[in-house]
Protein backbone atom coordinates (compact mmCIF):
# COMPACT_ATOMS: atom_id res chain seq x y z
CA UNK A 1 0.00 0.00 0.00
CA UNK A 2 2.93 2.67 0.62
CA UNK A 3 4.76 4.00 -1.72
CA UNK A 4 6.97 7.11 -2.42
CA UNK A 5 4.90 10.33 -2.95
CA UNK A 6 6.17 12.17 -6.17
CA UNK A 7 7.01 16.52 -6.51
CA UNK A 8 4.18 16.51 -8.82
CA UNK A 9 1.74 14.35 -6.51
CA UNK A 10 2.55 14.85 -3.20
CA UNK A 11 0.81 13.06 -0.26
CA UNK A 12 -1.27 14.65 1.81
CA UNK A 13 -0.83 14.28 5.71
CA UNK A 14 -3.96 13.96 7.32
CA UNK A 15 -3.73 13.52 11.33
CA UNK A 16 -6.76 12.33 13.06
CA UNK A 17 -8.53 12.26 16.48
CA UNK A 18 -11.49 10.43 17.12
CA UNK A 19 -13.98 9.18 19.77
CA UNK A 20 -17.88 7.97 20.14
CA UNK A 21 -20.75 8.20 22.79
CA UNK A 22 -21.81 5.17 24.40
CA UNK A 23 -24.76 5.34 22.10
CA UNK A 24 -22.15 5.65 18.68
CA UNK A 25 -22.29 8.74 18.26
CA UNK A 26 -19.04 9.67 16.84
CA UNK A 27 -16.79 12.59 15.98
CA UNK A 28 -13.18 12.70 14.42
CA UNK A 29 -11.50 15.55 13.89
CA UNK A 30 -8.95 15.63 10.73
CA UNK A 31 -5.73 17.93 10.53
CA UNK A 32 -4.94 18.09 6.71
CA UNK A 33 -1.76 19.85 5.05
CA UNK A 34 -1.51 19.76 1.31
CA UNK A 35 0.07 21.95 -0.97
CA UNK A 36 -3.07 23.82 -1.00
CA UNK A 37 -2.50 24.54 2.52
CA UNK A 38 -4.14 23.75 5.99
CA UNK A 39 -7.40 23.29 6.96
CA UNK A 40 -9.22 21.05 9.74
CA UNK A 41 -12.17 18.85 9.22
CA UNK A 42 -14.84 17.57 11.55
CA UNK A 43 -16.17 14.63 10.46
CA UNK A 44 -19.21 12.55 12.18
CA UNK A 45 -19.90 9.22 11.94
CA UNK A 46 -21.56 6.76 13.68
CA UNK A 47 -20.75 3.03 14.94
CA UNK A 48 -22.21 0.35 16.35
CA UNK A 49 -20.74 -0.20 19.74
CA UNK A 50 -19.52 -3.88 20.98
CA UNK A 51 -18.09 -2.88 24.81
CA UNK A 52 -15.95 -6.35 24.31
CA UNK A 53 -13.77 -4.86 21.70
CA UNK A 54 -12.83 -1.92 24.65
CA UNK A 55 -13.00 1.00 21.83
CA UNK A 56 -11.42 -0.49 19.05
CA UNK A 57 -14.12 -0.22 16.84
CA UNK A 58 -14.45 3.76 16.82
CA UNK A 59 -11.08 3.90 15.69
CA UNK A 60 -12.26 1.71 12.60
CA UNK A 61 -15.32 3.23 11.91
CA UNK A 62 -13.23 6.77 12.50
CA UNK A 63 -10.66 6.73 9.82
CA UNK A 64 -13.23 5.45 7.20
CA UNK A 65 -15.43 7.83 7.42
CA UNK A 66 -12.64 10.31 6.98
CA UNK A 67 -10.96 8.26 4.29
CA UNK A 68 -14.42 8.32 2.61
CA UNK A 69 -14.52 12.19 2.80
CA UNK A 70 -10.71 12.32 1.82
CA UNK A 71 -11.47 9.99 -1.65
CA UNK A 72 -14.76 12.03 -1.67
CA UNK A 73 -13.13 15.38 -1.94
CA UNK A 74 -10.37 13.92 -4.49
CA UNK A 75 -7.12 13.13 -2.46
CA UNK A 76 -5.01 10.12 -3.70
CA UNK A 77 -2.78 9.73 -2.03
CA UNK A 78 -2.37 9.95 1.61
CA UNK A 79 -0.92 9.54 5.26
CA UNK A 80 -3.00 9.01 7.89
CA UNK A 81 -1.83 9.74 11.24
CA UNK A 82 -3.23 8.44 14.13
CA UNK A 83 -2.70 8.00 17.90
CA UNK A 84 -4.48 4.34 18.30
CA UNK A 85 -1.20 1.54 18.17
CA UNK A 86 -3.94 -1.33 17.99
CA UNK A 87 -5.47 -0.37 14.61
CA UNK A 88 -1.86 0.29 13.49
CA UNK A 89 -0.47 -2.40 14.69
CA UNK A 90 -4.00 -4.73 13.14
CA UNK A 91 -3.17 -2.94 9.77
CA UNK A 92 1.01 -3.48 9.58
CA UNK A 93 0.75 -7.14 10.63
CA UNK A 94 -2.37 -8.19 9.39
CA UNK A 95 -3.27 -10.77 12.59
CA UNK A 96 -6.06 -12.34 13.35
CA UNK A 97 -8.35 -10.05 14.77
CA UNK A 98 -11.78 -10.87 17.23
CA UNK A 99 -14.68 -12.07 15.12
CA UNK A 100 -16.52 -8.73 15.46
CA UNK A 101 -13.98 -6.47 14.09
CA UNK A 102 -13.55 -8.95 10.88
CA UNK A 103 -15.72 -6.91 8.68
CA UNK A 104 -14.58 -3.58 9.71
CA UNK A 105 -11.20 -4.22 9.11
CA UNK A 106 -12.24 -5.61 5.34
CA UNK A 107 -14.37 -2.80 4.84
CA UNK A 108 -11.28 -0.46 6.01
CA UNK A 109 -8.61 -1.98 3.97
CA UNK A 110 -11.32 -1.98 0.61
CA UNK A 111 -11.55 2.21 1.41
CA UNK A 112 -7.74 2.39 1.85
CA UNK A 113 -6.53 0.32 -1.08
CA UNK A 114 -8.89 2.95 -3.40
CA UNK A 115 -6.21 5.53 -2.75
CA UNK A 116 -3.11 5.46 -5.46
CA UNK A 117 -1.04 5.27 -2.04
CA UNK A 118 -2.43 5.39 1.50
CA UNK A 119 -0.58 4.37 4.91
CA UNK A 120 -1.88 4.52 8.37
CA UNK A 121 1.51 6.04 10.73
CA UNK A 122 1.50 7.20 14.12
CA UNK A 123 0.23 10.68 14.69
CA UNK A 124 2.16 11.82 17.64
CA UNK A 125 1.44 14.53 19.89
CA UNK A 126 -1.12 16.44 17.29
CA UNK A 127 -3.54 13.09 16.91
CA UNK A 128 -3.46 12.62 20.42
CA UNK A 129 -4.55 16.65 20.50
CA UNK A 130 -7.10 16.00 18.28
CA UNK A 131 -8.31 12.72 20.14
CA UNK A 132 -8.89 14.67 23.52
CA UNK A 133 -10.46 17.64 21.20
CA UNK A 134 -13.18 14.89 20.08
CA UNK A 135 -13.54 13.02 23.27
CA UNK A 136 -14.63 16.33 24.99
CA UNK A 137 -16.88 17.51 22.28
CA UNK A 138 -18.75 13.83 23.02
CA UNK A 139 -18.26 14.35 26.72
CA UNK A 140 -19.96 17.35 26.23
CA UNK A 141 -22.83 16.43 23.81
CA UNK A 142 -23.95 13.19 26.31
CA UNK A 143 -24.10 16.03 29.16
CA UNK A 144 -26.44 17.86 26.93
Amino acid sequence: MATQASSTDPRIAVTIGFAASENGAGVAYAEIVSPKGERTWRVPFSVHRAPALLEREVGYDAVAAVGARLLAAGCRRVELRIADDRLMEDLAQRRELPAALALRYVRLGCLLNRFESARVVDGGDVAAGLTARARAEVALASVA
